[in-house]
């Protein structure tokens, strides 16, 4: 499903707020979208700017099921099939992404939002970012981007990440077009990190149909029903990036990072811009959920999984639980090991059997309550490579270092299992008891 087929259908349903009052993108925007819940939403009386601005279209696993056209439950499925069968897109010859072409592009006439006091700037933040290498491909993925005049913005890159891999190896400027306004389908598959070489915006088109097009002055393809395509060029230039506010809802510090030089920007007729607020929902789903495929097929290939979440508890990064079928005594320290495999800068990890709930903090937490013991059933891992979002860690050195946690909350194999079921109540139509 497209995006504004998507926005069409949340208005049909009564689940799109309209804004038409006049509302500013210096922290009043951000504001807004926070006290309305990430409830999706499209202001039309942007301050200062004639471009709409519309938020929340993946704050929550339902909504972003809907525009797979699948359900919470399905999602996961979903996703790993994508991943594992990436579908080569078709490329459009005049595409929507180009209706307006504008080639003394200015950023400051994009509703860039700054979110926090204490920001670094404006930030642009729902930005799908594509480059080439040319040992790996075509890489889709996000970066932030703070503003810093009308031609120049300051791009995160993170170590390890592909984006950050083919600078640090590249002599001249990295061709990148940066994709604002898009589909489902395309900012899940940004999220997903797959291995290098495996094109992120094929196991977009496996998610749903996403035709590409030709950059106007780059030798990329994006989107071709993105709302906005800032097409520009990496360039050796540092300056500073930061201080802005992360997926644990504290404060990353200021970096010295790639400037970003604006060539061309192109646009579909009546465009919207897309914000995206930091260290919220919709933040930490499109970060964690796609780390839920990977910790998937590394469990699997140890136990049988059923399901996985990664919690918003954890920041939706840090902490997961993994659901399995459990047949052998030692499956639930085998899934831990194999869990933070499946995602490298987790911490914590929970397994559970698959009667238990996932989704229900309580059933959680009374199956920790009544099938874990820590003398037996936690493994703990000291100083281990870690995520630079967590403050807790050790940061002292080259490598952020933490110490890892598994807790196996399965039931013993060799006990019972009657032991460690619970019991039910039998529903009755309560109609028969009221008085008439």
């Amino acid at each position: 499903m497209q995006l504004r087929d998507l926005l069409k259908e949340l208005e049909a349903s009564g689940d799109l707020v309209r804004i038409k009052k006049e509302v500013d993108v210096k922290f009043e925007m951000a504001n807004v979208i926070n006290s309305l819940g990430e409830k999706p939403v499209i202001f039309e009386n942007v301050k200062g700017h004639t471009m709409p601005v519309f938020a929340g279209i993946a704050s929550s696993r339902d909504i972003i099921a809907r525009g797979l056209g699948t359900t919470k439950e399905d999602m996961l499925v979903k996703l790993v099939e994508a991943l594992g069968t990436p579908k080569e897109p078709e490329l459009l010859e005049n595409p929507p992404c180009q209706e307006v072409v504008i080639h003394d592009p200015d950023l400051n006439t994009l509703p860039f939002l700054t979110h926090l006091d204490g920001d670094g700037g404006p930030y642009a933040t729902a930005t799908v970012s594509i480059i080439k290498d040319k040992e790996t491909g075509r890489n889709a993925c996000y970066h932030r981007l703070m503003r810093l005049d009308s031609k120049r913005a300051t791009a995160r890159l993170i170590p390890k990440r592909q984006t950050r891999t083919t600078y640090d190896r590249t002599k001249n400027d990295i061709e990148m077009a940066i994709c604002i306004g898009n589909s489902t389908s395309v900012m899940i598959a940004a999220s997903l990190g797959p291995p290098s070489g495996v094109d992120e915006l094929a196991i977009a088109n496996a998610l749903s149909p996403t035709p590409l097009a030709k950059c106007i002055t780059l030798d990329l393809e994006v989107p071709a029903h993105s709302e906005i395509v800032i097409e520009g060029r990496l360039t050796r230039d540092l300056d500073r990036e930061g201080p802005f506010v992360d997926l644990t809802e504290t404060r990353d510090f200021e970096r010295q990072e790639p400037v970003f030089v604006v060539d061309c920007i192109t646009t579909r007729n009546e465009a919207m811009y897309q914000a995206l607020i930091p260290g919220r929902l919709e933040h930490k789903l499109l970060m964690g959920m796609p780390k839920e495929p990977t910790i998937y097929e590394e469990v699997s290939k140890v136990v049988t999984c059923t399901n996985v979440v990664v919690t918003m508890g954890g920041g939706s990064w840090l902490h997961s639980v993994v659901q399995i079928e459990k047949e052998n005594p030692d499956d639930g320290i085998r899934a831990i090991q194999a869990a933070f495999k499946g995602h490298k800068s987790m911490k914590q990890v929970t397994i559970f059997d698959s009667d238990v709930d996932i989704y229900d903090p309580i059933s959680m937490e009374w199956a920790l309550a009544t099938r874990f013991q820590a003398t037996s059933d936690m493994l703990i891992l000291p100083k281990q490579p870690g995520s630079s979002l967590d403050p807790s860690s050790d940061h002292s050195g080259k490598k952020t270092l933490t110490s890892k946690l598994g807790l196996d909350a399965t039931k013993p194999t060799d006990v019972d299992p009657k032991k460690y079921e619970k019991v039910s109540y039998g529903n009755i139509d309560i109609n028969d008891y009221l008085e008439k």
